[in-house]
């Protein structure tokens, strides 16, 4: 079914694409049927973890974002009026500016933490007491910080919602939703039920020890179909590579999951490549499998694309920035009308967005 209103949605698109990663959202928008009643049921939700999605809800969030990246210049007011708690005690760049972003594009305001040291957590009040003012400062949290249990502490007392920005080795459930995004505008075509040609994708990380891969498996799961294999490249014994349960889970959903070491087979028969290399672990940050490296001499599929969360090492070349893989700088991007998306769900102005279109 295509939108009625599409036609005058794209007309307001900006005239300069994207260099690389430039399929224009309207080909995704058409591939999704709307269906925004289901964006109400995450209104005034905490997000943690990438599970709490279903299949339904990650579309219509794709396609919102699709519309709001569509039309760049269209949505200024959405977020009138409206104040994000923007806490990040652990370093960020693409995350905190992007969240930022998002809301400022709606018209919103922000009050932004950047060091717990200035807070009253150095002086030991609890992430409870914490709360609790936030309750009364802001209208939605996003937080970052290197203790997993964190969130959740917070989530207790808190009566606005609050977005789980990376906590420790756990999730990163906003990224893994760009991630997907990207995908999916990528390939419009494996939104749909049953794509004609699912995708081999080849992760290099650790889904035990990296967040941003725990979560983009997690959603993946969600569109077994659309994924006709999940390699994981890591040169590391099965038993690290995975926590427990991670496999079952998505063996569980009917993804054919491999294991392999090595480099060269793994990332020639992939359609998509999604590295990482570092990883943070309490305080500091931890680099693995950075043996693995792509450059622009690395044998590809020709219509290959290379995701990346950012920030990279040397596991990511700078050879690769001006070829048709890159698609790490359109994801970065793309996170930004994702989060837009989530944001205004969350906050309840989802009626707001669709009465305009």
């Amino acid at each position: 079914m295509v939108d009625p209103n599409l036609d005058d949605i794209v007309s307001f698109e900006r005239k300069k694409p994207d260099v690389y990663g430039n399929a224009h959202p309207k080909n995704l928008l058409r591939s999704i049927m709307e269906d925004g009643e289901c964006l109400e049921t995450i209104a005034n939700q905490h997000i943690y973890s990438a599970d709490q999605f279903d299949q339904q809800t990650l579309l219509q969030l794709f396609r919102l974002a699709a519309k709001y990246e569509a039309n760049p210049d269209r949505f200024s007011a959405s977020l009138r009026g409206q104040i994000l708690i923007s806490a990040f005690y652990e370093p960020s760049t693409r995350t905190r500016l992007s969240f930022e972003s998002a809301w400022h594009r709606l018209g919103g305001d922000i009050m932004s933490i950047t060091d717990r040291s200035t807070t009253g957590i150095a002086k030991g009040e609890s992430l409870a007491d914490v709360a609790e003012m936030f309750n009364n400062y802001g209208d939605c949290v996003v937080l970052r910080e290197s203790n997993e249990s964190s969130v959740k502490e917070m989530m207790d007392s808190l009566r606005i919602p609050i977005i789980n920005a990376g906590n420790g080795l756990d999730e990163h459930p906003t990224q893994a939703l760009s991630d997907l995004y990207t995908i999916f505008k990528w390939r419009p075509e494996l939104a749909q039920a049953s794509p004609e040609h699912p995708i081999d994708i080849c992760i290099i990380g650790l889904p035990a020890k990296m967040r941003t891969v725990r979560s983009l498996l997690k959603l993946i799961a969600k569109f077994s179909t659309a994924f006709n294999s999940v390699t994981i490249l890591a040169n590391d014994t099965e038993e690290n590579i995975f926590s427990a349960g991670q496999k079952e889970q998505l063996l569980a959903s009917g993804l054919t999951v491999n294991v392999s070491q090595s480099f060269s087979d793994s990332v020639a028969n992939a359609d998509v490549i999604y590295i990482n290399a570092i990883t943070w672990e309490g305080d500091t940050f931890q680099e693995y499998g950075s043996q693995f490296k792509l450059d622009a001499k690395t044998k590809l599929k020709t219509d290959a694309i290379i995701l990346h969360p950012l920030a990279r090492g040397e596991e990511l070349c700078a050879s690769l920035d001006h070829t048709p893989h890159n698609w790490y700088f359109a994801q970065a991007r793309g996170a930004v009308f994702l989060r837009q998306a989530l944001l205004t769900c969350l906050v309840r102005r989802t009626q707001r967005v669709l009465d305009i279109i």
